[in-house]
Parts: structure tokens; C-alpha cells; sequence
């Protein structure tokens, strides 16, 4: 039996996940195994990260996704209504999405737990900007469904801020 360093820390690392999984199994839905770091989404920024999380683990504001509030509320896409609102529609089939995600979303096809996506950064960038460019996922209230995709709720360039205004200051002044 190899006893190093690195086989000692690989056999606690199983089975700490293993007994993690036996206590607190997660939910039948979530397809997505425990993991002792944090997922490379986690670095994306906290509303983005937080709304991949969300749509991930199928509790999201997308309309397929069950919500306590309204369990019996339509589940078709707001923006299509062609099929229910699921992750993989708004992100890889949604036809009023098309636009954005043809110039965005390059090389992302699939988005399910083993896909590239989940350990590819550029990737996963290219997820964010999407989400972010499209309001995919976000909470009703803050970006109407009605809003155009051709317009994005918000700008991907820095804000515009009004020139600094300089003061020149006298020796006595100082």
C-alpha cells in the first residue's frame, strides 16, 4: 500500500466526499457531484456566479424550473414559447436568444455535468457575457422579459464618468 504524501491526501479527499455524499445526499435533480474546491464559475463574479448556480441546480427564475411560489405557474419559454424554459434551452436552443448566442457562445454545446464548459475558463467567460448580455436567469423584476435582445439591459464597457475636474491650489494654500 503506497503511503506518500499525495496517496494519503488522494484517500482522505475520497473519503471525505464519500461520506459527505452518504450523509447529505444531494437531491435527484441535481446531476452535478460534490466537490471539495470551489467551481471555476465561483471566480466569475457574485451575480453572474450566483445565477449559473442557480439555473445549474434547477432553481432558478428560468419558468421550467419549480418555485415554491407558484408551483403550477407556465413553464414555457417567455421568450419563444416554442418549449419550457430548461438551462439547456435558454442557453443552447432558445431561438430568441439566437442572435446573441451565435456571436458569443462559441464552442459551448452542451451543459450538462460532464460537459468542457464546467472546467473551461474561456468558456465559461463566454457563458457569463451571455447571461449577463441576455438576462438569462435573472430575477423578473429587474429586467422585464420584454426587454429587445437586441438591446442589453446593461453595457459590457466600463461607465461613462463626467471628466475630473482639476483645481489648481495656491502656496498659501497648502
Amino acid at each position: 500500500m503506497e503511503s506518500t504524501y499525495s496517496a494519503l491526501k488522494k484517500r482522505v479527499r475520497e473519503k471525505l466526499l464519500e461520506e459527505w455524499a452518504s450523509l447529505f445526499p444531494t437531491p435527484g435533480y441535481y446531476l452535478h457531484p460534490p466537490a471539495l474546491l470551489p467551481r471555476p464559475f465561483m471566480g466569475l463574479g457574485m451575480f453572474i456566479a450566483g445565477r449559473i448556480h442557480q439555473m445549474r441546480s434547477e432553481k432558478s427564475y428560468l419558468a421550467a424550473h419549480p418555485t415554491w411560489r407558484s408551483p403550477d405557474a407556465d413553464t414555457s419559454c417567455p421568450r419563444c414559447g416554442l418549449e419550457p424554459e430548461t438551462f439547456a434551452h435558454a442557453i443552447l436552443s432558445c431561438p430568441s436568444r439566437q442572435h446573441s448566442r451565435s456571436r458569443l457562445l462559441h464552442g459551448v454545446t452542451d451543459v450538462g455535468p460532464e460537459a468542457p464548459l464546467w472546467s473551461s475558463l474561456p468558456l465559461l467567460k463566454r457563458l457569463a457575457t451571455f447571461i449577463g448580455v441576455t438576462s438569462t436567469g435573472f430575477p423578473p423584476t429587474m429586467f422585464p422579459p420584454a426587454t429587445p435582445p437586441s438591446s442589453p439591459p446593461f453595457s459590457l464597457s466600463p461607465p461613462r464618468l463626467p471628466p475630473p475636474v482639476f483645481r489648481v491650489f495656491s502656496l498659501a494654500e497648502v
